[in-house]
């Protein structure tokens, strides 16, 4: 009777975000390397932390996200404050010291549709194009090929591994009829990363995978891609909302067919119900230079603490472009932390 009562009962709710409380007096320096786009929120987060613990000062080396991890490798870094996830490549720095792996952290979610700040990233079409929807399987039909699977983390996945039968090649495989049935699908991107490098779209969408539909057209300038597509009635791209023009839209987007279908908006993008929005990070080493593994510093422990409390995520809505965790997030990230 008591399990049919527990299975019967509402699920709990998640948490507020918790007050920060220090749990430890801290002193000392927090090394940070990484993105200089964060510079301004990395500001606010160590003013209010220095609010707690005046005798923490800050040491910052924000050149690019690249560096980041870098820093970690050479011990020259505490934290590696990031705007996208680390690839592949890039674990074997702390790796091959320890057998461990970077702790990942998220510590805020990306912009709705600034540039450079880890913006949400939209899916456009022709504005006469009657298409309305996708879900992240459609994409893959449409950016994707056959795979043998795809990169996640260190771990070559081949859950993610399809066929042919999969792809979608024509504006009638998603619905479209009459004149637009037959119609070839244009497929418009950005370029692709370098080797090792694995983009928020390909894990997102792609399960990792590297192998691109044929024809993709590739634009290192995004104005100048929003602009073909302007002019090409069966072309589709993916970006942020800020390259938009007034001869595309955005489609709404859903996990699956099931829905819901969710269009980016700053609520959505905060909420984390639209499908493409971008998480940002803060990583540290689990091990100490002699490749040892051991418990994260106080003061690094103290400051992601601070990061992850209602203090810190207000300081990220005071930045005014990065957005706040949900709660759920945040108590999932402490949980990393303690």
């Amino acid at each position: 009777m008591a399990a049919l009562a527990a299975a019967g009962a509402p699920a709990a709710e998640t948490p507020p975000l918790p007050d920060y409380q220090p749990a430890a007096k801290v002193s000392g320096v927090i090394r940070t390397w990484g993105n200089p786009h964060m510079a301004e929120l990395l500001k606010r987060w160590e003013a209010g932390f220095q609010r707690y613990h005046p005798g923490v000062y800050f040491s910052d080396n924000l050149k690019s996200s690249a560096m980041a991890i870098a820093g970690l490798s050479e011990w020259t870094a505490d934290l590696a404050l990031m705007g996208r996830q680390i690839h592949t490549f890039e674990y074997y720095g702390v790796y091959r010291r320890s057998l461990l792996l970077p702790v990942e952290i998220e510590v805020a979610t990306g912009s709705l549709d600034t540039p450079a700040k880890s913006s949400a990233l939209s899916v456009f079409v022709h504005r006469d194009n009657p298409l309305a929807r996708l879900t992240l399987p459609q994409l893959d039909g449409i950016y994707g090929a056959q795979r043998e699977g795809g990169w996640q983390g260190m771990k070559w996945e081949r859950t993610v591994a399809r066929g042919p039968e999969k792809n979608l090649r024509t504006w009638g495989q998603l619905g479209l009829t009459g004149e637009w049935a037959d119609k070839p699908i244009h497929v418009y991107g950005p370029p692709g990363l370098a080797p090792g490098g694995v983009s928020f779209f390909q894990c997102r969408v792609m399960g990792g995978a590297d192998t691109w539909a044929e024809g993709l057209r590739e634009f290192a300038d995004e104005k100048e891609m929003m602009e073909a597509l302007s002019k090409d009635p069966y072309g589709i791209a993916y970006t942020g909302r800020c390259y938009q023009t007034p001869r595309t839209k955005a489609l709404a987007l859903a996990d699956n067919s099931g829905g819901p279908f969710v269009a980016a908006t700053r609520e959505s993008v905060a909420s984390r119900t639209y499908p493409l929005a971008r998480p940002v990070y803060i990583y540290f080493s689990p091990d100490n230079p002699g490749g040892e593994p051991v418990a994260p510093d106080p003061k690094l422990r103290e400051f992601l603490r601070y990061i992850l409390s209602r203090q810190g995520q207000a300081d990220v809505a005071g930045e005014g472009d990065y957005l706040p965790l949900t709660a759920t997030v945040a108590h999932e990230q402490l949980k990393k932390v303690d």
